[in-house]
């Protein structure tokens, strides 16, 4: 079955074995949902992209991955330094590695240090000259900015001092733009397609990846793919989206109840 052409439509797990062709496919995921990642490896092994993008890795460690150790889940996993990383289990994200043996991997990740200056200095002046074609050198429109920093509140237990909220939502964007940036390389390097390997938030349409993509590179095509683990209110924002069953996790918010 066809997933259909692009455009906030619901879409099966069975869909992502033959989505719509595009340059780059944005699969995001909830990152503790072996669902998600499931179906990730499922897309990819369906399409075989020329080229691997995770937001998990920085580009040291995306040179760590040889074909050597490609097939091996624990050697693989600690020549990442997995573990440390503080990611997920590994063994979620293996299959995906395995899934086009042949797709070259990028890591889109940036140095801790940096995404920590954007909070401070903002995201236009830790990316750098290219800023502006990505759309950093640009204030958000306020209803845009009052919706983010709500998002990110409520994404950290409402333990946030509000103060901080401007500044996470500039660490954000930062993060948005180098993944883009690192996916256009990608392309650029390999010709594509190109599957990137993110989260949900950086996959949407609206202010995430694959609005600073186009913003960069308005001719390359791209689909984004959005899984949730329960149905949306209102229309969610990616091209396509299908929810699956929920993760099994304690409440992320408990810590700081007991605090």
């Amino acid at each position: 079955m066809a997933a259909g052409a692009a455009g906030a439509e619901q879409i099966v797990p069975a869909a992502l074995s033959d989505l719509p062709p595009a340059d780059v496919v944005v699969l995001g995921e909830l990152h503790d949902n072996p669902h998600h990642h499931a179906n990730q490896a499922a897309a990819v092994a369906a399409m075989q992209p020329a080229a691997l993008v995770f937001e998990m890795l920085t580009p040291e460690q995306a040179a760590r991955v040889t074909p050597e150790l490609r097939g091996d889940a624990q050697a693989l996993g600690a020549a990442l330094e997995w573990a440390d990383s503080g990611w997920p289990d590994f063994a979620m994200y293996h299959p995906i590695f395995t899934a086009a043996p042949q797709a070259a991997i990028y890591g889109a990740a940036l140095p801790r240090e940096q995404v920590r200056r954007a909070v401070g200095e903002g995201a236009a002046a830790v990316f750098g000259a290219d800023a502006g074609t990505f759309g950093l050198d640009r204030p958000l429109p306020e209803d845009q900015k009052i919706t983010r920093e709500a998002a990110q509140m409520t994404a950290h237990c409402n333990a946030l001092p509000e103060a901080m909220l401007p500044g996470m939502v500039e660490a954000q964007r930062l993060r948005d733009a180098a993944f883009a940036r690192a996916t256009l390389t990608a392309l650029r390097e390999t010709g594509g397609p190109v599957v990137v390997i993110t989260g949900n938030g950086h996959a949407r349409t609206d202010w995430g990846l694959p609005h600073a993509l186009r913003l960069a590179a308005p001719d390359v095509s791209l689909l984004s793919v959005g899984q949730l683990e329960s149905a949306p209110e209102g229309t969610p924002p990616h091209d396509l989206w299908l929810v699956t069953d929920p993760a099994d996790r304690p409440d992320p918010c408990a810590a700081f109840a007991d605090g």
